[in-house]
């Protein structure tokens, strides 16, 4: 079996929210120049492979269709604003949004049908902020929860895991699953007050999720030490007992110290151990099945270098990504310890945490 698909096609470039806004194109770009540039193209642990385009049908397992027809109707007429704040669509953006979620299933797909052991999706527009009827946060369609969805349509899993890594927390994610135990929600993000206003430690799940969603809302400027503090002793014993069926990663690759639109501060190195932890966990618990989904990551000096280090994990290949992390400030690494301390105490009605 191949070990790592990585789904991507330059028509993601045909996305284009305006001059100067954050989620341009050139984030992308980084992202594939590196992987041909870089020692890890001459390898044949991974290879792209061409994403599908979306049906409707696809996307209406999360979304309704009026916001669908809405994002179309904004696309025919010529783009523009999607929400009240900076999620812009231009007239190629329905399209390309469609092959997001194809290329998102098709990393799925080619898992489920041993193709390939783990597949990362390459994808733009990001999605994990897109509601039911909205968009927001850059996000049209929110590709990671669709094919959750997918996965339990489709192949009747019982137990998906969502973990999500990006700076700021998945908040249509967590409101696609919030009632419901197939879908485990597990979010890393930085202090949430100011956006999205969602992913407190309270917000644990209802009715039949009650205790299947996770957040861990680490303050500004957390460095490596105390991210990975929460990994290993939140994160990591939380997946063990759900046992997760398969894994789906929302890679934000935006908690770097030079990133400009997310204020984390973790080092490229950072991003290393996690997806070594990622990818063992998913060989310890699902036979290796493992896709991650681009999120944010805005930083055009390291998103390249942080996404081929993710793909280096997956594949098994060696990549070299020399970045010392920041030095952080005493009060916020022992903000961040209480952090963690009040997520355990949460969560330790539902799971066995020491």
């Amino acid at each position: 079996m191949n070990r790592t698909a990585v789904v991507f096609s330059p028509k993601y470039y045909r996305h284009n929210p305006g001059r100067g806004h954050p989620e341009s194109a050139k984030r992308l770009r980084r992202i594939a120049n590196e992987l041909e540039k870089s020692k890890l193209r001459g390898v044949e642990n991974w290879q792209f492979v061409k994403p599908e385009k979306a049906r409707l049908e696809d996307v209406e397992l999360v979304h309704g269709t009026e916001y669908i027809q809405l994002v179309e109707a904004v696309c025919k007429s010529g783009g523009g604003l999607l929400d009240l704040e900076d999620t812009v669509a231009s007239p190629e953006s329905f399209e390309v949004a469609l092959y997001a979620v194809g290329g998102t299933l098709k990393a799925v797909n080619l898992v489920i049908e041993k193709k390939f052991r783990n597949a990362f999706a390459l994808v733009r527009p990001p999605g994990h902020h897109a509601g039911k009827y909205s968009a927001c946060g850059f996000c049209i369609f929110n590709n990671i929860a669709i094919v959750a969805e997918y996965l339990l349509k489709k192949f009747k899993l019982k137990r998906v895991l969502i973990l999500d890594i990006d700076a700021h927390h998945g908040n249509g994610t967590q409101e696609a699953f919030y009632e419901t135990s197939k879908v485990l929600y597990v979010s890393l993000h930085q202090d949430p007050r100011g956006f999205p206003g969602t992913g407190f430690i309270d917000e644990i799940g209802g009715s039949e999720g009650l205790g299947y969603n996770v957040n861990v809302p680490l303050p500004f400027r957390t460095g490596d030490q105390t991210y990975l503090k929460a990994i290993n002793e939140v994160v990591k014993p939380v997946i063990r007992q759900y046992k997760p069926q398969f894994i789906l990663v929302s890679a934000g690759l935006d908690g770097h110290y030079t990133d400009p639109v997310a204020s984390l501060s973790l080092s490229a190195s950072c991003y290393q151990e996690v997806y070594e932890t990622i990818v063992n966990l998913a060989s310890e618990m699902c036979e290796g099945k493992l896709v991650s989904v681009l999120e944010g990551g805005y930083s055009l000096n390291f998103v390249g270098k942080i996404a081929t280090a993710a793909i280096a994990k997956m594949s098994g290949t060696f990549y070299n990504v020399d970045d010392k992390a920041p030095a952080i400030r005493e009060r916020v690494r022992e903000q961040g310890e209480k952090v963690i301390e009040e997520t355990k105490k949460v969560q330790k009605a539902f799971w066995n945490i020491n």
